[in-house]
């Protein structure tokens, strides 16, 4: 079995939280505490996730913590909504973070539905220690 870091949908939810960074870094400084630190929160909430629930040992776990990827996903969208009414983003960074959202979403939700669908018997992974690199 592949890695999470062979996973298109972490591969794409890593350039998203890349993208929150880069735009949350022009927010009020006021927000510092705020909006920039939860939206910032909830993407890398969203890759770790990724993360850790495929180093688990059981689908029961891994479709958890999925499960909780995809809710830090939906904070992200309520968080950009929140945003772009505040005018701390424009229009095209707005369209670009939903874009980017909907880019997770896709194959996120193609991966819960694996994981939620595979016989308990044909998930027998092996343990293994993260790679290096």
């Amino acid at each position: 079995m592949a890695t999470f870091e062979d996973l298109d949908v972490f591969k794409r939810a890593l350039d998203l939280m890349v993208r929150v960074y880069r735009v949350t870094k022009a927010f009020p400084s006021d927000e510092r505490f705020g909006l920039t630190q939860q939206l910032r929160r909830a993407a890398v909430s969203v890759v770790s996730n990724l993360a850790e629930g495929q180093g688990r040992l059981t689908s029961g776990e891994w479709r958890q913590f999925l499960s909780q990827s995809r809710g830090s996903l939906f904070e992200m969208q309520a968080q950009v909504i929140a945003a772009h009414r505040l005018e701390y983003l424009d229009n095209v960074q707005y369209k670009q973070l939903r874009s980017g959202i909907q880019g997770v979403a896709a194959p996120l939700k193609g991966l819960i539905n694996y994981v939620t669908t595979r016989p308990k018997a044909a998930f027998n992974r092996e343990t293994t220690t993260p790679r290096s690199g």
